[in-house]
């Protein structure tokens, strides 16, 4: 007769319990509202770092794609005009991208040296090619300092967001551990939540890193083509400008 009163009683203290057991949402809010502080502010910091990063990639394409569409436009414009002069006073209006401030640059330098001495003696033509050439390595530089805004943050992201979610991770952890040794509850319904709103953590960092490296690596290789483009119209350039002072 005791043993069914026995069985009884344990059902009814596991049911109470089962009933008396916090409920875990593993929903993505879920995990973000029931984690740690400390794990809260490296989610947070990851995500800003995720939107920034994306906001710099989605300008860096339309930048790109703009200067592509620019240059190709010029360099038809350039190699099918008849006259530098005109096509300097045509240019100068709307020299709004790399190559076209670059050749804007040079021509100015062209002119001032032109109109401050009427004969150039041949040491002067030296010299005058010479500041033309550091005319437009001048404004190459700055150029593509100024289209390399941004891709240093991408890198960093890229490189240091997996480890700040691994932080992440393992602060949670240590919580999750720590409130086993407290409560000495080791089931795996315990631990669970905890080890989950961690391992969040480094999802987000992944999240965060993955899109960054990505659109690094392409960007640069894109800086690198287009830098080459703007070494080679200088160095064309520089040789039409050298047959002027010749003839």
């Amino acid at each position: 007769m005791t043993a069914p009163v026995s069985t009884a009683v344990q059902g009814v203290d596991a049911a109470t319990l089962a009933g008396s057991a916090p409920i875990h949402d593993f929903s993505i809010i879920g995990m973000f509202m029931q984690a740690d502080m400390v794990v809260k502010a490296v989610m947070l910091l990851l995500l800003f770092a995720s939107f920034w990063c994306w906001a710099i990639i989605f300008e860096k394409w339309f930048m790109f794609r703009s200067v592509k569409n620019k240059t190709l436009r010029f360099e038809n414009d350039f190699w099918s005009s008849e006259a530098l002069d005109k096509f300097y006073e045509k240019s100068k209006k709307r020299a709004n991208h790399p190559i076209a401030i670059i050749f804007v640059g040079a021509m100015e330098e062209w002119f001032r040296s032109k109109n401050a001495t009427a004969q150039i003696a041949q040491g002067l033509k030296l010299n005058l090619r010479e500041r033309i050439i550091q005319v437009m390595q001048v404004a190459r530089s700055r150029e593509l300092e100024q289209m390399e805004n941004g891709l240093g943050f991408l890198a960093t992201t890229g490189s240091s967001a997996p480890f700040i979610g691994l932080f992440g991770t393992v602060w949670g952890i240590m919580n999750s551990f720590h409130s086993i040794a407290m409560s000495k509850n080791t089931s795996l319904v315990a631990v669970a939540p905890g080890i989950a709103e961690a391992l969040f953590a480094t999802a987000i960092g992944l999240f965060a890193a993955i899109p960054a490296v990505i659109a690094y690596n392409k960007f640069a290789s894109e800086m690198a083509r287009f830098s080459n483009k703007l070494e080679d119209f200088s160095i064309e350039f520089d040789t039409i400008l050298s047959r002027q002072l010749e003839s």
